[in-house]
């Protein structure tokens, strides 16, 4: 599966980067002349006028006709002055609205970060929804990747935890539950903007995200979002306290890893999703919650690694999962939960699975089936 999204100018492109008038003139007037004498010579050729009988004089009608040619060369030598100048500011336009909209970027850019410096849970959930719309206004994919790299900044910042329903603590257990509003608001964010088409002007696939670390206290739904292209990142996450979800998530392109999260105390789905051309890693990964859920999901192609994963959950599936081109490992997988299903998965099996399984103890396989690999 191939995704293509609209080519987005860099801030490269923008530069003001121009030749002196005086050589674009003359590098112009010498391609029209050189387009000219091409033209003449070829329509020679084709009317097969290769001898001309010399005139000694030159009647009017003819004279006429020079002076016409003169006054027609001379117009367009004029025209194509007017085309290179007409050209430089247009250019000059561009740069100078470039710069107009990178200034405005930067002062809208610093009022959102202060506002996420805020003491107050409603402004910084304020700069949260300006940084993303910001990202959306961006003039260049540079100035987009720099608001999502603040949004994923703020995730990472160490938290305090919840310090419970006790009244001695209600204040403080208040204000966690703001915060923590505050950063599933980022998620649900981050997860809207990918879902959204590859050529929309509001998706944020290609951009890299890095959630390295992060601890995620709830439910965090990513389904249908499209990882294409770009370095995304949930390396040393902490998934707990509800549902991980990335159904029907597509992984085409670029780079995406799990490895060393850690998904506990809720559901965690993968179902329908759809792994092609990308490298993704799990490795190291402990899925711990109650249903691990890999159903249906498909692996047309690139390489998807569970390698030392450990499955501790107490059901993990991978029911009507296509394994095709590609690689999937499972090397050093560990599967210490009640039950594992890979009933009516489809293709070879992935390297290290059968080992995996075998070395497992007090583990129901229900039931063990592949079918053929359709052609």
């Amino acid at each position: 599966m191939t995704l293509n999204r609209r080519p987005w100018p860099s801030s490269n492109d923008r530069e003001l980067r121009l030749w002196n008038v005086g050589c674009v003139l003359a590098l112009a007037f010498l391609a029209a002349l050189a387009v000219a004498a091409t033209v003449f010579y070829a329509g020679w050729d084709l009317l097969g006028a290769r001898e001309l009988k010399p005139e000694r004089r030159i009647d009017s009608k003819t004279l006429f006709d020079l002076v016409k040619l003169s006054f027609g060369v001379v117009a367009g030598a004029g025209a194509l002055v007017a085309l290179v100048v007409a050209y430089r500011r247009q250019r000059v336009d561009e740069a100078g609205a470039y710069r107009e909209a990178t200034r405005l970027h930067t002062e809208r850019f610093s009022q959102a970060v202060d506002k996420l410096g805020s003491d107050s849970p409603a402004v910084r959930l304020g700069g949260v929804h300006a940084l993303a719309g910001l990202a959306d206004d961006a003039p260049d994919v540079s100035l987009r990747q720099t608001c999502i790299d603040v949004l994923c900044a703020y995730l990472q910042l160490p938290f305090t935890p919840d310090p419970g329903n006790d009244p001695a603590h209600q204040e403080e257990h208040h204000r966690y539950l703001a915060f923590r509003k505050v950063r599933h608001t980022i998620l649900r964010l981050i997860g809207d903007h990918y879902r959204h088409p590859l050529e929309a002007h509001r998706s944020w696939g290609g951009c890299d995200l890095d959630l390295t670390g992060v601890t995620i206290d709830g439910d965090m739904d990513f389904g249908g979002a499209v990882f294409s292209g770009g370095r995304v990142s949930f390396g040393g996450a902490v998934f707990s306290g509800g549902g991980v979800f990335f159904d029907g998530a597509v992984f085409s392109g670029g780079r995406v890893s799990f490895g060393g999260a850690v998904f506990s105390g809720g559901r965690v789905s993968f179902g329908g999703a759809v792994f092609s051309g990308s490298k993704v890693f799990f490795d190291g990964a402990v899925f711990s919650g109650s249903r691990v859920s890999f159903d249906r999901s498909v692996f047309p192609g690139g390489r998807v690694s569970f390698d030392s994963a450990s499955f501790a959950g107490s059901e993990v599936s991978f029911d009507g999962t296509v394994f095709s081109r590609g690689e999937v490992s499972f090397g050093g997988a560990v599967f210490s939960g009640r039950r594992v299903y890979f009933n009516r998965a489809t293709g070879p099996v992935p390297l290290g699975l059968l080992d995996a399984i075998g070395t497992a103890t007090a583990l129901t396989v229900l039931p063990l089936t592949w079918l053929p690999q359709n052609p």
